[in-house]
C-alpha cells in the first residue's frame, strides 16, 4: 500500500469502484470550485468600484479588463497542460518527484516566456482599442488601465501554474484559502485606492489597476510559501533548480497547451462576438444579455471545478496505464458534472425572475424592457446549461489522456462555425434578434458537447489509450 500511495494523494491508490471514485473526485473538485467562485468575486469587487466612477471611466475599465482576461485565460489555458502531464507522472510512480518537479517548473519558464510579448502587447492597449474604433477617450483611459494592470500578467499566471500543481498533488484546499485572501486583498486594495480612504490618495481607475497588481502578487507569495512549507508538498522541491532548463518536457508543455490555449481564446471570443452582436441590436438587449450570461458564468464554476479535477484523476490513472479506471473517472466526473448542471437548468427554468432580481430591480417599470428580454434569454440559458456544463467536463477528460489538438478543431467548428453561424442566421436573418443570439450560442455548445463525449466514449478507436499498444 505505501508503494500506491504516490497514485492519487486523496484516495491513497487509484479508485477500485465508482463509489470510492465519486469521493476522491468531489475531495479534489469541491475546493477548486469554491475558489472558481471566489475567483468571480474577486473580479465583481473591481467592477462594483469602478462602476462608481464616470462613464468612461467604468467603459474603459469593462473594454482594459476584456483584453486583460482575453490573454490571461489564454495563458492559463497554455500553462494548465501540465495538469495532465503531473498527474501522469504520479500514476507512473518512476521518479515521480523529479518528474514532477520537471513538469513544474518548465510550466513556469513557459508561463514567463509566454507572459512578456503579451505584457508589450498590452502595453498598446489605447491603440489597440483606437484600431477597433473605440471611443478616443475611452481607448485613452484603458490604455493608462492597461499600462499598470499588464503587471498583474506574470504573478497572476504563476499563481495559476502553482494552483494546479498543489491540487494536483493532493492539496486542492489549499486554492480556496489563497482565492478567499485574494478577495480581501482586492477590496481593502480597491477601498483605499479608487476612492482615497484611510489617508491613501484617491486614484480613480489607477488605483483599482494597482489593486489588481497587489492582489495578484499576494497570491503568487502565498502559492510560493505553500508550495515550501506545506509538510506534502516541500518533499517535491518544486521550486528548486528553477534555472535547469528540460527543453523535452517545455516542447511536450507546448504540445499540449497551445490547443488547450486556442480553445480558451475561442470560447470567449465568441461570448465577445455575442455582446457585439447584442450591441448592433440595441442598449436593453446588451444589459439582458449581460444579466443572463453573469447568471450562467456563475453556475458554470461547478463543472469547471469538476474538468479541473477531472484532468486529474483521468491523468493519474491514464499514468498508471489501467484503462478500467480511465473510464470509472471520466464516467462519474461527467455524471456529477452534468448531474449539477440539469439541476442548475431546471431552477432556472422553473424560477427565471428570482436570478434576474438579484441584479436589476423587478419593481421598477423602467427596467421592464431588460427584465422581458433577460426572461427570455433564460429559457434559452437553461439548456444552455446543461450542454455547457457537458462539454466543459468532456475536455477536462480528455485532457487527462493527453487529447487536446482535435478537441480544439472541434471547439473552432462548434463555436464558430454551428454557433456564431447559427446566431447571426437566427438573430438578423430570422429576426429572432437577442433570442436568436442566445440561441446560437446553445448551438454552438451543443454541437461541441456531443462530439467531445462521443469522442470520448470512442477513445480506445481513436487511439487516445496510446500506452494499450506498448
Amino acid at each position: 500500500m505505501a508503494h500506491h500511495a504516490a497514485l492519487t494523494p486523496l484516495t491513497g491508490t487509484i479508485a477500485p469502484s465508482h463509489r470510492v471514485e465519486l469521493r476522491a473526485l468531489l475531495a479534489l473538485a469541491a475546493p477548486l470550485v469554491g475558489a472558481n467562485l471566489l475567483q468571480m468575486a474577486v473580479y465583481a469587487i473591481d467592477v462594483v468600484f469602478v462602476a462608481r466612477l464616470s462613464t468612461v471611466e467604468f467603459a474603459a475599465a469593462t473594454l482594459g479588463v476584456f483584453l486583460y482576461s482575453l490573454m490571461l485565460w489564454a495563458l492559463l489555458g497554455l500553462t494548465t497542460a501540465c495538469a495532465p502531464l503531473i498527474a501522469a507522472e504520479l500514476g507512473r510512480r518512476r521518479h515521480a518527484v523529479r518528474e514532477v518537479r520537471r513538469s513544474f517548473r518548465m510550466a513556469m519558464w513557459l508561463a514567463l516566456l509566454a507572459a512578456l510579448p503579451i505584457m508589450l502587447l498590452l502595453a498598446h492597449g489605447e491603440t489597440l482599442l483606437l484600431f477597433a474604433d473605440q471611443n478616443p477617450d475611452v481607448a485613452r483611459r484603458a490604455g493608462a488601465f492597461l499600462d499598470i494592470l499588464l503587471f498583474a500578467l506574470v504573478p497572476a499566471i504563476f499563481a495559476g501554474v502553482m494552483r494546479t500543481a498543489a491540487a494536483a498533488l493532493g492539496r486542492p484546499g489549499w486554492a480556496l484559502g489563497v482565492t478567499a485572501m485574494a478577495l480581501g486583498f482586492g477590496a481593502l486594495g480597491n477601498w483605499l485606492l479608487v476612492f482615497g480612504h484611510a489617508g491613501f490618495p484617491a486614484l480613480g481607475l489607477e488605483g483599482s489597476a494597482i489593486a489588481s497588481v497587489v492582489t495578484t502578487t499576494a497570491m503568487m507569495l502565498a502559492y510560493a510559501a505553500i508550495l515550501l512549507l506545506d509538510p506534502k508538498l516541500r518533499r517535491y522541491r518544486l521550486l528548486g533548480r528553477w534555472w535547469r532548463p528540460e527543453w523535452s518536457r517545455l516542447r511536450e508543455i507546448v504540445r499540449l497547451g497551445v490547443p488547450i490555449a486556442s480553445t480558451f481564446v475561442l470560447e470567449g471570443a465568441l461570448f465577445g462576438g455575442a455582446a457585439i452582436l447584442m450591441g448592433l441590436i440595441g442598449v436593453s438587449e446588451v444589459a439582458a444579455h449581460a444579466i443572463a450570461l453573469n447568471i450562467a458564468a456563475f453556475t458554470f464554476q461547478v463543472p469547471l471545478g469538476v474538468a479541473q479535477a477531472a484532468t486529474i484523476r483521468v491523468g493519474m490513472a491514464f499514468g498508471a496505464r489501467d484503462r478500467a479506471a480511465v473510464g470509472r473517472a471520466g464516467r462519474v466526473a461527467l455524471a456529477v458534472g452534468i448531474g449539477f448542471m440539469g439541476l442548475a437548468a431546471l431552477m432556472i427554468w422553473s424560477m427565471p425572475r428570482l436570478f434576474v432580481g438579484i441584479y436589476i430591480e423587478l419593481d421598477d417599470p423602467a427596467n421592464g424592457p431588460v427584465i422581458a428580454l433577460a426572461l427570455q434569454y433564460l429559457v434559452v440559458a437553461a439548456v444552455f446549461q446543461l450542454v455547457d456544463g457537458a462539454q466543459a467536463v468532456a475536455a477536462g477528460v480528455l485532457r487527462g489522456v493527453q487529447d487536446t489538438r482535435v478537441p480544439l478543431l472541434i471547439a473552432a467548428f462548434g463555436y464558430w462555425i454551428a454557433g456564431f453561424g447559427t446566431a447571426i442566421l437566427f438573430g438578423f436573418r430570422f429576426g429572432w434578434h437577442g433570442v436568436g443570439i442566445w440561441t446560437g450560442l446553445a448551438v454552438g455548445l451543443l454541437v461541441v458537447s456531443v462530439l467531445l463525449l462521443w469522442r470520448w466514449h470512442a477513445r480506445e478507436r481513436f487511439g487516445l489509450l496510446r500506452w494499450s499498444t506498448d
